[in-house]
């Protein structure tokens, strides 16, 4: 990322940079400190606390479904930095709700707010990402996706680590303070006025879905670089809902190695986002998909033969995090864990830069609006499975088998796309 380091010294960039970086941080701070708090400290059957990981995560995704469009076309249609200051100053105001199902220990509370962090997140995203071509030359596009994508990642990182190591009530008003700082690194993002005259707005979210999904199909290389993310991100759901579950019934450990284990998954996405922007040199191009995400499948494998291993023969108390580091199988568990997510970046990110390089300037938002609502769809089925496959009584350890299946479908997905554009 050399070519594009330079972007963090750029007002055109930074901003944007820091406000998703600081809402990023807040998401998986609120969302990992409410679903730990209730994993370690509300239920004590697994299965139970399997279905609310899975609940949890359904409950952030359903506004991704039902209001992608018309965020898409919002988006397209007005300042962009406008709507990021009014996006900004609602999650001050959710941020006071969740705050206060933290303290409270009230779950209905966290869950409302966690639902109104989706719908924060929903109208966030495809500003987020119709602001760099608007902002960057075009050849540094990928890299400044690449860019934002490691930062959400360390972010990522650094709320899951966090929420980890504090109380629930330290959370509360660590969530508050974080969107009133994201409030301001918003305030800063230059204008970004819509490119031409805007479409009509259609308000109708069943229809403006249908037309938005439809509107991707005549484009190949768009609506298979659409599917493969969903493909990735209906693993990462399966991958996501069973870590603190996993964490604290199959290893034997605490909250702060749930933490660890989510923070490692952010490095690895981080991690690949710039080995394959180097890999690339700032080209955009799939030719490296298929075989990352094998790589990546290759490493859920070898994940769950690790994990089986230990549920076979650790029988200690439940380990802090010192304890867990110095369990034989930890090292060969981070090593799969890091490589599962490294692999999943140099994945993910090309497929990313497509969706706002494939289409004109007036399009990116509704584009990428788009791709966040297939991704969701699918992300809903994978946290169905999750489930559905916990009630059936399937662990959390063997349901990573049908995690490195899926994989096998992505590079599928993966190759077809680079025989579609390269």
């Amino acid at each position: 990322m050399q070519n594009t380091v330079h972007l963090l010294g750029r007002r055109r960039f930074l901003p944007l940079f820091v406000t998703q970086a600081l809402g990023a941080f807040n998401d998986n701070l609120f969302k990992t400190a409410m679903v730990l708090f209730v994993v370690y400290n509300v239920y004590s059957d697994p299965r139970q606390e399997e279905q609310f990981s899975a609940l949890a995560t359904a409950i952030f995704i359903v506004p991704f479904f039902l209001l992608s469009a018309v965020a898409g076309q919002l988006a397209d249609a007005n300042d962009k930095a406008k709507l990021i200051r009014i996006v900004k100053t609602a999650e001050v105001g959710i941020m006071l709700v969740g705050a206060a199902g933290l303290f409270l220990a009230n779950i209905p509370l966290m869950l409302a707010a966690l639902l109104a962090m989706g719908v924060h997140s929903t109208f966030f995203g495809p500003i987020k990402y119709a602001l760099m071509p608007q902002h960057l030359q075009p050849d540094e596009v990928l890299g400044g996706t690449g860019l934002v994508e490691a930062g959400t990642y360390i972010a990522v990182l650094g709320g899951t680590i966090v929420a980890g190591l504090i109380s629930a009530q330290t959370a509360a008003y660590a969530v508050v303070l974080v969107a009133v700082l994201g409030w301001f690194a918003g305030r800063e993002v230059p204008p970004a006025p819509p490119a031409g005259i805007p479409d009509p707005i259609d308000y109708n979210i069943f229809r403006a879905s249908y037309r938005l999904v439809y509107g991707t199909l005549h484009i190949r290389r768009l609506f298979l670089a659409i599917i493969a993310i969903s493909f990735f991100w209906t693993i990462g759901a399966v991958l996501f809902i069973q870590f603190p579950p996993l964490v604290k019934n199959v290893l034997n450990a605490d909250k702060s190695v749930a933490s660890l284990f989510l923070g490692i998954f952010s490095v690895g996405i981080a991690i690949g986002s710039v080995v394959i922007n180097r890999l690339l040199k700032s080209e955009v191009s799939a030719r490296y998909a298929p075989g990352s995400v094998i790589v990546m499948g290759l490493f859920v494998l070898g994940f769950h033969f690790v994990a089986k291993n230990w549920e076979e023969t650790s029988s200690a108390p439940m380990h802090t995090l010192l304890g867990f580091a110095q369990h034989p199988g930890a090292p060969a568990l981070i090593i799969c864990l890091l490589g599962i997510a490294t692999a999943g970046g140099m994945f993910v990110v090309p497929l990313y830069a497509f969706l706002t390089t494939t289409v004109p300037q007036s399009e990116t938002a509704r584009t990428v609006a788009a791709n966040n609502l297939v991704n969701s769809g699918a992300m809903v089925i994978g946290s169905g499975i999750a489930i559905g496959l916990s009630a059936l009584g399937v662990s959390a350890v063997d349901q990573f088998l049908l995690t490195a299946a899926m994989c096998v479908g992505s590079a599928w997905l993966a190759w077809k796309l680079h025989l579609a554009c390269d």
